[in-house]
């Protein structure tokens, strides 16, 4: 769970191990075995029209950037607590919405960074226009946030637990 004020992260102690690990391979492991396929694409002769080698670079440019972040991420981070379990929409919630108070039509989702987007749950961001909307809410409360083209749309807080993933 990642909240993010100002250029400080909060995560918790979870999150902060993940990232790590994260880094730790990309800037070791990860390293060595890139500059290997770079290295055996060169053995393949001109480079011009040598595509593993350009994909290699290509992929060793994509892991340096990710390599930056993550230091860049966790040189600013602050370790801390789940929030608590409370109904009340914040970083680090899963929170379940329904949209124009139809409990038909509802959205289950992590507030969290980016950073910590998986597989598992859907994740907002507390920036995005509807993370901006929901945080602070209370279970029972209604939001409203604004949509791309403009336009207002109001949900309803029907959930909010901290995420246990």
């Amino acid at each position: 769970m990642t909240q993010t004020s100002e250029n400080v992260t909060w995560l918790t102690q979870a999150s902060y191990n993940q990232l790590k690990a994260e880094l730790e391979y990309l800037s070791g492991p990860a390293r060595v075995e890139i500059a290997q396929k770079i290295e055996a694409a060169r053995e393949e002769g001109d480079l011009k029209e040598n595509g593993g080698y350009h994909a290699a670079k290509e992929e060793q440019g994509k892991q340096e950037l990710r390599v930056r972040q993550l230091t860049q991420l966790l040189q600013n981070a602050k370790v801390g607590e789940a929030p608590a379990d409370d109904g009340i929409v914040e970083p680090g919630m899963v929170v379940t919405i329904a949209f124009d108070g139809d409990e038909d039509d509802t959205l289950t989702f992590l507030m969290a960074s980016r950073e910590y987007a998986s597989s598992d749950i859907e994740t907002y961001s507390p920036q995005s226009p509807l993370g901006v909307g929901v945080n602070g809410k209370k279970v029972g409360e209604e939001a409203e946030y604004e949509l791309p083209n403009g336009s207002t749309a109001s949900v309803k807080i029907l959930a909010a637990k901290p995420y246990q993933g």
